[in-house]
């Protein structure tokens, strides 16, 4: 193999080696699902918890979909995050106060993508569980949000859901949020 045959050799196995290694330091992912139980009067609120990595510098904007146990969209809207920000979402007072129904949702699902699908976001939820049921206590665990896969259909369908959900409404099945570093 002549000169130039090892160096486009080396150039090609050292741009697989950094892409690897580039992949392996961070994720690309911008779509997240978790859960919420237990979401009734006395117990504590749950939160949901998403920052901004700031890797690229852009403002991202979480679109929160909430569903209840029977896998109906019950509030959605989106919030901003900027670079290297935290922003903190009670379960209770801010995704399931304003539902679709007018019935708060006591468990179901929270799906969370950024509305360009920009990578950047990460997230944690806090979720309520029954510890003795005879007591009414109650404990508080924290989980990262499941990275998932989200195709277009499903994007395209979320976001068609929300404008319907909202339309016909009439002012309900709208998140509020909580500007950054305004819940802590």
């Amino acid at each position: 193999m002549n000169r130039a045959g090892w160096f486009l050799c080396v150039v090609v196995a050292s741009a697989l080696i950094f892409s690897g290694s580039a992949l392996a330091q961070g994720d690309a992912s911008y779509y997240f699902v978790t859960y919420f139980s237990n979401n009734v009067s006395g117990a504590p609120d749950a939160t949901v918890r998403i920052t901004n990595d700031g890797y690229d510098g852009y403002t991202l904007y979480p679109f929160f979909s909430v569903f209840d146990d029977s896998q109906e969209l019950q509030a959605c809207g989106y919030c901003a995050i900027s670079p290297d920000g935290l922003l903190s979402e009670d379960v209770k007072t801010e995704l399931t106060n304003n539902p679709l129904t007018g019935k708060i949702p006591s468990r179901g699902v929270i799906k969370v993508f950024e509305f360009y699908q920009e990578s950047g976001l990460h997230g944690w939820a806090t979720h309520i569980q029954r510890a003795n049921p005879a007591s009414g206590a109650y404990t508080t665990t924290e989980a990262a949000l499941t990275d998932s896969n989200l195709s277009f259909d499903e994007w395209e369908s979320l976001l068609n859901l929300c404008y319907y959900t909202q339309q016909l409404g009439s002012g309900q099945g709208t998140i509020t949020c909580t500007a950054e570093d305004r819940d802590f």
